[in-house]
């Protein structure tokens, strides 16, 4: 059976001209040759950022091949030379995790025994970033993760809108954690009518920081829903309660230690007025979208006219593209940190913005040994 191929689809916004903040002289061909970058994905829908920052480098991509046996065992075969030069490893994370994992691990280690002298991992988005906390009698695997790149060779990583900022201390070496909101912003400003009449919306309190560093710099306002409906990742056990408690123990009546009063949600609730505005939710991670579709049926009877979801990592997992074709979001737009063309196909309201140009920047600085702060220009501690 002929392979069915998959043309670009039309909704990918990649701007030839980069956002104001990066409007200095950009330099993107190679000068000097001392580095390779590579891509550790076996899958083809996954290498097409890596081709994009290749383009922007104007250098080709290493030859390796990555490939899955019929055993299921991961293998990886570097085809050229490396002894001396700077590598950089580009990893999407698809569908399949662990794979991904294994493959970037593999070639890393791969590439530190043929001799590199650097080798830096471009992971737009960090797995496993979501279990950075303790939950009961679980682990940290966010932390575990980090070992295991340092290990198998990686000295740098490059990534963009870590979950929670702090995971960077989970490693031993450089993390340079770059920001998809200029370009989101961007989008917002050039592909949406009349944007001065929306308002930026954060789906629960642990949001609202990114939203309120949304409508700053739009000179929006600003609303968030509270209530029962949420449920805040951190209000989850955190292991702190160990050993479990047993029922019917005896109290030492001398202790006086007194119980920890249950938190009890209040109603739904919208603070900030939506009414007869364009409502534009903002959040870091689409996953599972059941949050973001309640969110828009609140909005929408609150008034809001139309809604849409921005968030950078479209992962849109399960039946997440069908769930948001038939709710009441208009618009869901991510970047291209994650691969997401079948859920493209399968929903016509997911839009991609295109943020090959900071990665592809973020690796000439490296190399060339320029300062990153460039990159970094107007973020502060709360973005």
């Amino acid at each position: 059976m002929p392979r069915r191929m998959l043309t670009p689809h039309k909704s990918v916004f990649s701007y030839s001209r980069p956002p104001k903040w990066l409007n200095g002289p950009i330099t993107m061909n190679s000068a000097r040759c001392g580095y390779r970058v590579f891509s550790a994905n076996s899958s083809a829908v996954c290498m097409e950022l890596a081709k994009k920052i290749t383009e922007r480098l104007g250098v080709e991509l290493g030859k390796a091949v990555v490939y899955q046996e019929t055993n299921g065992e991961t293998r990886v075969e570097i085809k050229e030379s490396v002894r001396g030069q700077d590598i950089f490893i580009i990893q999407t994370i698809p569908r399949d995790v662990n794979t991904a994992i294994m493959e970037l691990l593999i070639m890393a280690y791969a590439l530190k025994t043929s001799c590199a002298k650097n080798i830096i991992g471009v992971i737009p988005y960090f797995p496993y970033s979501k279990q950075s906390k303790m939950r009961k009698r679980g682990s940290i695997v966010c932390k575990l993760l980090a070992s295991m790149l340092s290990n198998a060779g990686l000295t740098h990583i490059i990534t963009m809108d870590l979950h929670q900022k702090e995971i960077q201390g989970f490693f031993n070496f450089p993390v340079d954690n770059l920001r998809a909101s200029p370009f989101l912003l961007q989008y917002i400003q050039e592909e949406i009518q009349d944007y001065r009449n929306a308002v930026i919306v954060a789906k629960s309190p642990d949001a609202a920081k990114r939203a309120q560093s949304y409508a700053e710099r739009l000179r929006l306002g600003l609303a968030v829903i509270h209530g029962e409906a949420q449920c805040a990742e951190l209000d989850m056990a955190d292991g702190r309660h160990s050993p479990p408690t047993v029922k019917n123990t005896t109290v030492h009546p001398g202790l006086g230690i007194p119980m920890m009063i249950a938190k009890e949600k209040p109603p739904i609730s919208v603070v900030g007025d939506v009414g007869g505005r364009i409502a534009i939710i903002v959040d870091d991670i689409i996953d599972e979208v059941e949050s973001f579709v309640a969110a828009a049926e609140i909005l929408k009877e609150r008034g809001a006219y139309k809604i849409l979801v921005m968030a950078t990592h479209g992962i849109l997992s399960a039946d997440a593209p069908h769930l948001i074709e038939d709710s009441s979001i208009d618009e869901v737009v991510v970047t291209n940190t994650v691969p997401h063309e079948v859920q493209k196909l399968q929903c016509s309201k997911i839009k991609t913005v295109d943020i090959s140009l900071i990665l592809s920047e973020a690796i000439r600085r490296i190399h060339n040994g320029e300062s990153m702060s460039y990159l970094f220009r107007n973020i502060t501690m709360d973005d």
